[in-house]
């Protein structure tokens, strides 16, 4: 019997969501320097929060 494991369930909906940010991104129209900085927005977020994280996890 085929058994999903939680870590095989998180990639397929983190690549989902990668789909879907990527086919938005692809059909906005804007200005190509205000793309470029939307579209690194989430990365930096996401390192921010890690970054976050790490100092909160030290204390």
């Amino acid at each position: 019997m085929l058994t999903i494991k939680r870590k095989q369930i998180t990639w397929g909906i983190l690549l989902i969501i990668g789909c879907g940010y990527f086919s938005t991104m692809s059909n906005l129209e804007t200005h190509y320097i205000l793309k470029s900085i939307i579209a690194f927005m989430p990365i930096q977020g996401l390192a921010l929060i890690y970054v976050a994280y790490v100092n909160w996890s030290r204390k």
